[in-house]
């Protein structure tokens, strides 16, 4: 895997603030969410009035979960150039339809089972099986790995990394209960394991619920790409 440059995505944004933060880290992409219920919920209006404060080269995401097609189709025309992000419990066809009546790419979102880790436990027993995800939907461009919990999102859990298996042909992005003192362990620990590998954190790098911390998000990144130094010497 090319561990060069890992992208890192900030999710979860809801002010100019946040977004100018995410950019002067270093951030590759930017997260938002057109979920109602979700404490960090933006409208389609504001989602697009934020995603014009990015530069070029910075990518909007927009993350809906079991949204109407024509939701997604009005956020489409309101965030050209935006990746869409399936965080409910959309079919492979519906997403497939989706990216091409809009025109985008999309990430497909999977729940896995949070589970109690233990060195010295035998490997978990789980019903979960990634390959069979990767081939359900073999069109989407990434498969973002997060916790499954009540209700649609981590909740900044994480879940169990050895269900991912030993070799992955496809694109991930791994989210669900990173931090600034987790990542550098996930980074070596998966990016053996995966064709390329993408970070998505949110809660991780809020001061409050709902809430984006600069401070935190410039942690975050500085110990991504310190993470990256000894790997991308091989």
């Amino acid at each position: 895997m090319n561990t060069l440059h890992i992208p890192i995505k900030i999710c979860g944004l809801t002010t100019e603030r946040d977004v100018d933060a995410a950019v002067e880290a270093g951030a590759q992409a930017i997260g938002l969410v057109l979920y109602p219920p979700s404490p960090r919920a933006v409208s389609i209006e504001r989602a697009a009035a934020l995603a014009k404060r990015l530069p070029a080269f910075v990518c909007p995401v927009l993350l809906v979960v079991n949204a109407t097609s024509e939701t997604i189709e009005e956020a489409a025309h309101a965030v050209p150039g935006a990746w869409l992000q399936f965080h409910g419990d959309e079919s492979p066809e519906f997403c497939a339809e989706m990216s091409h009546l809009t025109g985008l790419r999309y990430i497909r979102a999977i729940r896995i089972p949070v589970q109690e880790t233990s060195s010295t436990a035998s490997a978990p027993q789980s019903s979960f099986d990634l390959v069979e995800y990767v081939n359900l939907f073999n069109n989407a461009h990434a498969l973002l790995l997060d916790a499954l919990v009540p209700g649609y999102g981590g909740a900044g859990q994480r879940f169990d990394w050895s269900l991912i298996p030993e070799r992955v042909n496809a694109h991930l992005v791994l989210s669900g209960g990173l931090t600034a003192q987790n990542v550098a362990q996930a980074i070596a620990y998966l990016s053996p394991r995966v064709l390329s590998l993408g970070l998505d954190v949110s809660s991780g790098v809020e001061s409050q619920r709902g809430v984006k911390d600069p401070v935190l998000i410039r942690e975050f990144i500085k110990a991504v790409r310190e993470a990256q130094l000894p790997l991308s010497s091989h």
